[in-house]
């Protein structure tokens, strides 16, 4: 999962972290090319943390997280865990959340998406 979306990032000319959380959140797997941001492995854990423990890509949360929605003010829930950036994937197998993957460090995060489904992909095969 983690070469297929660094495959992805290489294609589109960026440099990302990938990570991989079982269904717990806790790390399965993580992988930072060589220049991607200093930061960019918090972000791709707190995405794939995000998406295994709530089983929604992390982007779909940021509109419940306004004041007045259930999610509000997940940012700072657990620390800081949880985060409403689009990049973060669940992980199912049939109706099952069994993980989530998480990408960082585009500065585009349609690409950080587009790279977490390339690792996605992976499994169908």
């Amino acid at each position: 999962m983690c070469n297929a979306a660094i495959t992805k990032a290489k294609e589109l000319g960026i440099k990302i972290t990938v990570c991989v959380v079982d269904e717990h959140g806790v790390t399965i797997a993580m992988k930072r090319m060589d220049g991607a941001f200093h930061i960019s492995p918090k972000f791709a854990f707190s995405k794939a943390h995000t998406s295994a423990l709530l089983g929604l890509p992390s982007g779909n949360i940021a509109e419940y997280a306004q004041e007045g929605k259930p999610y509000f003010s997940i940012n700072t829930a657990f620390g800081g865990e949880l985060i409403t950036i689009p990049g973060g994937l669940p992980i199912r197998e049939g109706d099952k959340i069994i993980g989530g993957i998480g990408v960082g460090g585009s500065l585009d995060v349609r690409e950080d998406v587009e790279c977490a489904k390339a690792g996605l992909e992976i499994l169908k095969k």
